[in-house]
């Protein structure tokens, strides 16, 4: 059996995505694909808590949605803040920059985050148009603050972006009620649909400003040349990717049927659970306890355990991983815990990988890494 993918996405996807996606591709100008992409564009505004937000999906990766976000609202002699809590923040810079826009980066230590003072201190000290923000940095495991971020940024007439990639249908963003003028994602991580699509959310206040800009540079990734198809799917501007949008229509139906604050509840149940049991195998997580993410764990390797061999042991095992980023890289291991994930493929895992550090010499009991883990289920 192929393994269970606990990698910081793409996440477990469940028999009624996959089945949605194996339907029959129909024609991309239908009447079935447009009642799809209605409801999947429906459904995802709920869960970013939006009335008037201007949903999109492109045939791309998140990195293409971040590239979206930033080449629409921002103007050629605007300045943009990148608060960068790690590995993608760094990335979002780098976008900025290949496109010539000035650029200032305000970075947190990896593993821990930007304070909202140390936001506040650089917004007083110079206008910024647009303030990039990556909610979860999936190199680093850490959660940015936004709830006050919000306040900060609260009046100061930046387009603020979110980069919600690993966070966006596995933890709360409230898109109207915090200010937030784009959200940007993509469908394999906490929503649990195949990789394939580019997620974009633009409030009203986002679309007036590429409305403003008298061009920008992109032609593809172009809010303008996508608003009224996504409006009226019948209405050409580029071929959809049929079958994606389809499964990832379902996957954000089963984000609103569960229920959102449900939701939100599981990921950091299953979160708090996952750590107990990392703790009773002596795993230390990289990121600070303030800000630790309900989507992922970044665990340290103890004294011994080589990452290569552990990760190939574990694969053999049935379960995936993912290695460190940059600085991290031998030193850590990512784990997924995000998306459709069930409790008894959380408790199986940990068990499982208890089972691999006892082959690997270290003295640990997988039975009581388990119990510790179903404990916290129960809290």
């Amino acid at each position: 059996m192929d393994p269970l993918l606990l990698i910081p996405g793409p996440s477990p996807v469940v028999p009624r995505v996959t089945g949605a996606l194996a339907r029959p591709t129909v024609s991309h100008a239908s009447a079935e694909l447009a009642a799809d992409l209605l409801s999947a564009l429906d459904n995802l505004k709920k869960t970013v808590f939006t009335a008037g937000g201007e949903p999109v999906l492109f045939a791309g990766s998140g990195t293409l949605a971040m590239e979206a976000a930033l080449l629409n609202v921002t103007g050629k002699h605007d300045r943009v803040l990148v608060v960068s809590q790690g590995y993608f923040g760094d990335r979002m810079a780098r976008i900025a920059e290949a496109f010539g826009f000035a650029c200032d980066v305000l970075a947190g230590p990896w593993g821990s985050v930007v304070r909202p003072g140390e936001l506040r201190a650089a917004l007083d000290s110079r206008r910024y148009e647009v303030v990039a923000v990556t909610h979860v940095d999936t190199g680093t495991g850490a959660a940015a603050p936004l709830r006050e971020y919000a306040e900060v940024l609260k009046d100061r007439g930046s387009i603020w972006i979110v980069d919600g990639v690993c966070a966006t249908g596995g933890i709360e963003e409230r898109m109207d009620d915090w200010g937030i003028d784009v959200i940007l994602t993509a469908a394999q991580k906490c929503f649990g649909a195949p990789p394939g699509l580019a997620v974009d959310v633009f409030s009203p206040r986002a679309a007036a400003k590429r409305r403003s800009l008298p061009s920008i540079r992109a032609y593809y990734t172009d809010l303008l040349n996508w608003r009224d198809g996504m409006r009226d799917p019948r209405k050409y501007f580029s071929t959809h990717a049929v079958n994606e949008i389809r499964a990832f229509a379902e996957a954000v139906r089963i984000a609103v049927e569960e229920g959102l604050p449900e939701r939100f509840l599981r990921h950091e149940r299953t979160a708090r659970a996952v750590r107990a049991g990392l703790a009773v195998l002596g795993l230390e997580v990289f990121t600070e306890r303030e800000f630790l993410a309900p989507t992922l764990s970044v665990v340290r390797y103890p004294d011994g355990v080589d990452d290569a061999a552990f990760r190939a042991k574990y694969l053999d095992a049935g379960y995936a991983v993912a290695g460190g980023l940059a600085e991290t890289a031998g030193r850590v291991f990512r784990m997924g815990h995000m998306g459709n994930l069930t409790r008894d493929q959380a408790l199986d895992a940990i068990g499982t990988m208890g089972e691999v550090l006892k082959s690997m010499g270290r003295p640990v009991d997988p039975a009581e890494a388990v119990a510790a883990a179903a404990a916290a289920f129960k809290e």
